[in-house]
């Protein structure tokens, strides 16, 4: 995420600071940040006092970290609510470049919060793994379903708009997403999404996971992946922890743009002619770069175990990189 915010930071600074605030909040929510915790993030990334009233309590912050007990004297230029709760940003003058994104992460760790003090009957429970069948099973029959009943979950970036289905905003291993229930095969939210295997609703968490892949697979070209057309690919990415990369992976990823290119178009052609004539480049060229990256690789990314190689350590490293890539969402 650093590395991404680095490259972003050259290219388009509002982006790049856009990434950081949800990059900033996911790790607060994921590591079990409280309401103060979240108030002292949004005061320190805001400049300003940030505030919360939830159920008649009011808690404020200063950028500082301070607990601020005075009545404020700067008007709110930025606030949220939702039920019983109310966020916001206390700046006199103008409202600043960045509050909005960051009342929208300040809003989501408290909706998650909040979700987390009820009793446990939300549909988290149904896709986390951590629970009893038992105690899943029970939480079904509040959402009407059978344990035997055909269902999917979808993965979309945590800000997506609720869908009219069960739904929980919930914390992985790559920041907060969006888990919705589809029974029928009708969802289709707009933007990004993962959509997960087909299972018996008491395996709802099988599913939830393979969301979870298929979303990391999407880009502006395929915003939408079905887990269940990736095969045994999605076996192999299961079982990948992109926090200790595979050396294949690591190769991949010190590519320059350029270079990658053109490994892409040698494992895809016929011939290193016709690599040749796609990309442009002498046929000399292209077999040089070709010995070349065979080098840098440790395997021919041409022969039959190469492109194999390359094409695991391609997928995976898709499943390494942040979930945001550009499309406002969390890899």
């Amino acid at each position: 995420m650093h590395h991404l915010v680095g490259r972003l930071s050259a290219l388009d600074p509002e982006a790049s600071e856009s990434l950081r605030i949800v990059s900033y909040f996911d790790v607060l929510i994921t590591r079990g940040a409280g309401l103060d915790g979240l108030l002292r993030g949004a005061a320190v990334l805001s400049g300003t006092v940030a505030g919360a009233e939830i159920r008649g309590r009011v808690s404020r912050r200063d950028p500082d970290g301070r607990s601020v007990t005075e009545a404020g004297g700067a008007r709110r230029s930025a606030q949220m609510s939702h039920g019983d709760w109310t966020v916001w940003l206390e700046r006199d003058g103008e409202p600043g470049p960045n509050d909005e994104m960051i009342m929208e992460r300040l809003a989501l760790g408290v909706e998650l919060i909040e979700g987390r003090r009820r009793p446990v009957s939300g549909f988290d429970a149904v896709i986390d793994p951590a629970r009893p069948l038992a105690e899943r099973v029970t939480l079904l029959a509040k959402h009407r379903l059978d344990p035997s009943t055909p269902v999917r979950i979808l993965a979309t970036p945590a800000d997506t708009a609720e869908l009219g289905a069960p739904s929980a905003i919930t914390p992985t291993r790559y920041g907060l997403l969006r888990a919705t229930l589809d029974v029928f095969g009708k969802l289709a939210p707009p933007g990004p999404v993962g959509f997960g295997t087909w299972v018996r609703a008491d395996r709802a968490p099988e599913s939830w996971d393979a969301a979870i892949v298929a979303l990391r697979l999407t880009d502006d070209d395929t915003p939408a992946v079905d887990a269940s057309e990736l095969g045994a690919m999605l076996l192999l990415a299961q079982a990948y922890d992109p926090r200790t990369p595979h050396e294949d992976v690591r190769a991949l990823a010190g590519l320059d743009p350029r270079s990658a290119d053109v490994l892409r178009t040698l494992v895809e052609a016929d011939s290193i002619r016709s690599a040749a004539a796609e990309l442009g480049m002498h046929h000399s060229t292209v077999q040089a770069r070709h010995e070349a990256l065979t080098h840098t690789l440790g395997y021919d990314p041409r022969s039959n175990i190469g492109r194999m190689r390359y094409i695991a350590a391609a997928l995976l490293l898709r499943l390494t990189g942040p979930v945001d890539r550009g499309h406002s969402q969390q890899m």
